[in-house]
């Protein structure tokens, strides 16, 4: 089913912002201590957050106070201006294809070759048919299909956005009950959809399910050169137990992914890190595994992917900030950290 397109022919008004001299005095200040930060990072490195359109942003990323639905629409243009934030996570991609028009609209925002790591379709990444019945679900078809994969997403963003695409996250479901996990099968078949994908795009694997994390599943990443997301989230071990069973010098590149703390949820998280203005609860033990994978890749010369939402530790471009400063620490860059 094709999305509606998020732009219509209003998409060059911006009638639901309101400046506010605090937030956009806060920006400056943000993005002038940023911008010195952001000299001191490895340039193999990529930070960004899972999405943009967040309100309580107003002052971190955004200079005015705006609706979800407006930032929806435009807030790229902006976000892409933070001197930290060097990519962002397409997530609407999940649910339905994106219309051209509507990557056409994203890509005239960025600025040329600003990388996007959009999320490959529920459609393509499910076990079962998504959208069905929880309590019978039925197998899908089209799981880890190349072909449908291609005509879902890889066409239409050769069309209109070729110029902004990063690693394409493949995110693939939690095995449903009823459904026995099978890393063997899951191997095979992701080596299959691996097989004709084309070279000049990169492709990352996300697990929900820990039983697939197998040495034949990370043989399958290694011969098709596409990565695996180190996560965190609540069913999958921390992003640094990930690595010991996963060694990431084995990959061509690596995708670090915070979404949540392993064993909490998304709904508990999100109320109680609501606007997502600030950190709410920060993860020295996370962030401690996230930049050891981070400075160990950028030293062995692997571009490395780092993208974060709100429900990790409350507000994402703030976790970036305090980690950024970690990772310019380890490399040798800056005496100090943000904690």
């Amino acid at each position: 089913m094709q999305q509606p397109s998020l732009f219509g022919a209003d998409a060059a008004a911006p009638p639901d912002v309101s400046a506010r001299p605090d937030a956009a005095g806060r920006l400056a200040q943000e993005h002038a201590s940023a911008r010195d930060l952001a000299a001191r990072l490895p340039p193999l490195l990529k930070c960004g957050t899972s999405s943009w359109s967040f309100p309580g942003w107003a002052g971190i990323v955004y200079g005015r106070e705006a609706t979800q639905a407006h930032l929806s629409r435009h807030g790229l243009a902006e976000y892409a201006r933070h001197p930290l934030l060097t990519t962002v996570g397409i997530d609407r991609s999940y649910y339905a294809p994106i219309p051209v028009d509507d990557l056409r609209a994203y890509a005239g925002q960025l600025p040329p070759r600003f990388p996007c790591c959009a999320k490959a379709p529920a459609s393509v990444t499910s076990l079962v048919v998504p959208g069905g019945r929880r309590d019978a679900p039925e197998p899908n078809p089209h799981f880890l299909s190349p072909e449908r994969f291609a005509v879902e997403m890889l066409e239409p963003f050769a069309v209109a956005f070729a110029d902004h695409c990063g690693p394409f996250i493949v995110e693939c479901a939690p095995t449903p009950r009823g459904f026995p996990a099978d890393p063997h099968a899951f191997a095979e078949r992701l080596d299959r959809f691996l097989a004709p994908l084309p070279r000049e795009w990169q492709f990352a694997v996300e697990l929900r399910d820990p039983r697939l994390l197998t040495a034949e599943y990370a043989r399958v990443l290694e011969r098709h050169r596409a990565g695996h997301v180190y996560n965190a989230w609540s069913a999958m071990p921390t992003p640094g137990a990930q690595a010991q069973t996963l060694d990431p010098a084995r990959l061509a590149f690596v995708v670090v992914r915070l979404l949540l703390k392993p064993g909490t949820w998304y709904e508990d998280a999100r109320d109680a890190f609501k606007p997502f203005n600030r950190l709410v609860e920060p993860d020295a033990g996370m962030r401690d595994e996230v930049t050891d994978i981070v400075v160990r890749a950028v030293a062995r010369a692997q571009p490395a992917w780092l993208l974060v939402n709100n429900k990790a530790e409350g507000s994402a471009p703030l976790t970036i900030r305090a980690l950024a400063e970690r990772i310019a620490a380890d490399t040798g860059n800056t005496p100090g950290r943000v904690e």
